[in-house]
């Protein structure tokens, strides 16, 4: 960078949102991610000596990543070239990997290739880029808020050490807001901000562990704040909610966090918990989740995981499948809420699903026996004769209206795939197997 471009850096920066001019130099201005930038660590080991393989920086929203980016760039003598996912297409990084070869064969430097967002490349761009990885003419940083595991093609990962930042935490992001309002040149220092503990408090809770939602929330928060008489801005709780307006959940709802969230509510509804249950529904839903696939996901755990135990469950999260398909958002939000609490608080019983499973095995392994001729109907007079339906019992003319007969082919006719639990209705069921079926209950016999 020529002393023109280096004048012109420094202009930009001084522009540039609080987030932008608060971003760390170095290791030790760097807030947060101490498992694989804290002393000894193998990131900050692979920075400071230089020698940094290609790596995916994978974390959520103002975890660090960019700035880790910027870091690397400060501390290494190789040459920086960033793109942005977003906006770069196949031209700018198929000139950015040709003077990434000219530079090192005219100069014998490194150049490393730092993508933003890089799972908005596709498939045939992050091809590209695969070759020059390879063989070395790029060291490559990619950053990405999805999971590399679905985002990244399996070579370039392959290729790449992975490193997972975590969310910040509240006291690192209190730090980092602190150290803002102190600092005098990149910060807030010139304007004697002075933040209410409360306002403190709330900003840090809204901001969603994003530190640059913080930073620039409390540079809005500052500007807008007139001096007092001391020319101190005085930032007080109205003021951060009047800046923030409106929480923005941190939700991605095609993405890891979708799956990751209804997973949770599942296994809260599974943990009989209502509390939890009602919670992950909302985090999904106030996420602008597609409603109707929550109801989806309600309908399956009914079946599921409550099954035979309370087969009303099933009734209910259909009822509330077609509320919310009539009502639709905002009105339909109870039927669905009345639903996830239903089933987290109704008895759990998974023994249709083992059944079933049983049945999905068995069948695999290549059961496919004719019906036995006693079940089929006997529609003309020659199927009659070769002995269809013949020796059916009608369950109806006995006693309780129940009679003993296979009902299953000679090959699995003493299997028992459904074993009823001992929870909620089914214990019912149990007793009433028991009484026709002495052998159809416990778990002896069943093939799982």
């Amino acid at each position: 960078m020529d002393m023109f471009e280096n004048e012109f850096e420094k202009e930009k920066l001084k522009e540039a949102p609080l987030a932008a001019r608060m971003r760390p130099k170095t290791l030790d201005e760097f807030v947060g991610q101490q498992h694989i930038v804290g002393k000894g660590r193998v990131l900050r080991l692979a920075i400071e000596s230089g020698n940094l393989p290609s790596i995916m920086l994978w974390g959520p929203p103002g975890s660090g990543k960019t700035t880790l980016a910027n870091i690397i760039a400060n501390s290494t003598s190789s040459h920086f070239s960033p793109i942005s996912a977003v906006s770069a297409g196949v031209a700018e990084l198929r000139k950015t990997i040709e003077e990434a070869k000219e530079r090192r064969l005219m100069t014998r430097k490194k150049t490393i290739l730092f993508i933003d967002e890089i799972h908005r490349f596709n498939k045939a761009q992050q091809d590209a880029i695969l070759p020059f990885v390879e063989d070395g003419t790029v060291t490559l940083i990619g950053a990405t808020t999805e999971n590399p595991s679905f985002e990244v093609i399996s070579p370039l990962l392959s290729r790449s050490q992975l490193f997972v930042l975590k969310p910040l935490t509240k006291e690192e992001i209190r730090l980092i807001i602190l150290r803002a309002i102190k600092d005098t040149l990149r910060g807030l220092g010139v304007y004697k901000v002075e933040i209410e503990d409360e306002a403190l408090d709330y900003l840090i809770t809204m901001c969603n562990n994003d530190a640059r939602a913080a930073l620039n929330t409390l540079e809005t928060s500052t500007l807008i704040t007139s001096p007092d008489a001391d020319g101190k801005r005085r930032i007080s709780l109205a003021t951060i909610e009047n800046t923030i307006q409106h929480r923005a959940v941190s939700y991605d709802k095609g993405g890891d966090r979708h799956f990751d969230t209804i997973s949770a509510l599942h296994k809260s509804m599974r943990g009989s918990d209502p509390d939890a249950s009602l919670y992950w529904l909302g985090r999904m839903l106030e996420g602008g989740d597609d409603p109707l696939y929550v109801a989806r996901r309600l309908v399956r755990f009914a079946a599921e995981d409550v099954g035979m135990a309370d087969p009303q469950a099933l009734v209910v999260a259909m009822a509330a499948q077609q509320a919310i398909h009539f009502l639709g958002l905002p009105e339909g939000k109870l039927a669905l809420a009345e639903a996830a609490v239903y089933l987290a608080t109704a008895p759990k019983s998974n023994s249709l699903y083992t059944a079933y499973s049983a049945i999905e095995e068995e069948i695999k392994k290549g059961s496919n026996d004719p019906v036995p001729l006693h079940l089929r109907n006997a529609v003309t007079p020659m199927m009659k004769n070769i002995g269809y339906g013949k020796s059916y019992k009608y369950a109806h003319d006995f006693e309780g209206h129940y009679v003993g007969q296979q009902n299953l082919p000679d090959s699995v006719k003493d299997k028992k795939f459904y074993t009823p639990s001992d929870q909620g209705n089914e214990l019912k069921v149990a007793e009433r197997l028991k009484k026709w079926r002495p052998d159809s209950c416990g778990t002896e016999g069943n093939e799982p």
